[in-house]
């Protein structure tokens, strides 16, 4: 028999001809396409990213692990890859969904094809659906679970790949850190020709490159550590400012980071988080987080800097938010005093900042480093440089007066 669903009639998946694939989205819908990449079984939460560019940073951005990523942009993969453009070690995304593949890469910088590279990491993938239908299922209903399907995968019928789709977890509740994390320390200097500021540790829950690039370039000697690095071996370093990375899962998963940064908090240290750093920095300070509907991702999302009443153009990809009151000043329900909502969402009004008045502390939900994307939000490398630096210049002062 058929699955017929509001937006397509799809084939039972066994009549489905050589080099097809199907997505198979948690609520029974089915989309018939062409396999893209590897072939086999993706599963993961489905979501979609709305950037026209950067389709290889999306991919190697560690943030996205455990998701279906769906590409809004209707024709990807024309400038290839190259290993310039990586922003970790591999790429994370569980499946791939676009709706109209290159059929040759033109572009000098290119090394390979996006296909090639999607093999080789083994991510499955689906092309040749309607990838407009698919977004505003997603708009609607929120993200949900899904797999794509492809190879031998086929062969299973359609009850099986739904029951597939539905028996995997959810994001709510995953702690996915340990996964993407860098396995071992190590260590980038200053950039030369630059002052240096002091030297900063940094938690990698999923850090991008560019990250460690810019924070290098604004002076300080980097260096990056495990996620499940523990208080006295960041005490041992004896660091001048601490930064939490971006990445994946529930930060309601992340009790032990949360307790990490409360107490290096308690010691003083400057604090700068992106992204999932700035749902922790919400979580340390006392505050909840909740999971957004379908959530924000890609390089084109409107954010107001309440400091300076302008409004950027941010990257960004998340899932989850903190609940904070986006006006006036609050009281931290951890302890840690007066904290505002720096910057928030023009779309939705999701908090995308927060600010801590009476420690040295602000983090954003967004991506500075703009890898890829625009340029807006990279003026926060400058204000956490000048953070530290007034930091040191404050206990020089009080030193000198003892």
């Amino acid at each position: 028999m058929t699955t017929t669903t509001n937006e397509v009639t799809v084939p039972p998946a066994s009549a489905l001809p050589t080099g097809a694939a199907v997505l198979v989205i948690e609520d029974g819908t089915r989309y018939a396409g062409r396999a893209y990449g590897a072939t086999g079984r993706s599963l993961g939460e489905i979501v979609f990213s709305t950037g026209m560019t950067g389709y290889q940073e999306t991919l190697t951005d560690p943030s996205y692990a455990g998701q279906i990523v769906l590409m809004t942009a209707p024709h990807i993969g024309n400038t290839g890859v190259n290993d310039t453009d990586m922003e970790s070690r591999k790429i994370w995304v569980e499946g791939f969904i676009v709706r109209d593949p290159a059929r040759r890469v033109s572009n000098f910088r290119a090394e390979r094809s996006l296909d090639e590279d999607l093999k080789n990491d083994g991510v499955v993938g689906i092309s040749g659906i309607d990838t407009r239908a698919v977004t505003r299922k997603i708009r609607s209903a929120g993200a949900m679970r899904a797999g794509v399907f492809s190879g031998a995968d086929l062969e299973l019928s359609d009850d099986e790949q739904l029951a597939l789709v539905r028996e995997q977890a959810g994001m709510a509740g995953k702690n996915l850190s340990a996964e993407v994390t860098t396995p071992e320390r190590y260590e980038v200097p200053s950039a030369e020709g630059v002052e240096r500021v002091g030297s900063i540790a940094v938690l990698d829950l999923g850090i991008k490159r560019a990250t460690v690039q810019y924070l290098a370039e604004h002076g300080f000697d980097v260096t990056v550590l495990p996620a499940q690095t523990t208080l006295e071996e960041i005490r041992e370093l004896a660091p001048d400012s601490v930064f939490y990375s971006n990445g994946p899962g529930d930060p309601a998963a992340s009790d032990a980071q949360v307790e990490l940064l409360a107490q290096l908090l308690r010691d003083g240290l400057p604090y700068f988080g992106i992204c999932f750093g700035n749902q922790l920095l919400g979580r340390a300070l006392g505050l909840d987080t909740y999971k957004l509907p379908f959530g924000h991702r890609g390089i084109n999302q409107p954010v107001l800097d309440k400091r300076t009443g302008r409004v950027e153009i941010t990257a960004q990809n998340h899932g989850f938010a903190v609940d904070a009151p986006i006006e006036g000043e609050f009281e931290s329900p951890a302890g840690f005093g007066r904290v505002q909502v720096s910057h928030y969402s023009l779309n939705d009004q999701v908090v995308e900042g927060l600010e801590c008045l009476d420690i040295p502390a602000f983090s954003v939900q967004y991506h500075p480093e703009a890898a890829a994307g625009p340029h807006d939000a990279f003026y926060l490398f400058d204000r956490f440089r000048a953070l530290v630096q007034d930091r040191a210049a404050a206990a020089d002062t009080t030193t000198q007066g003892a």
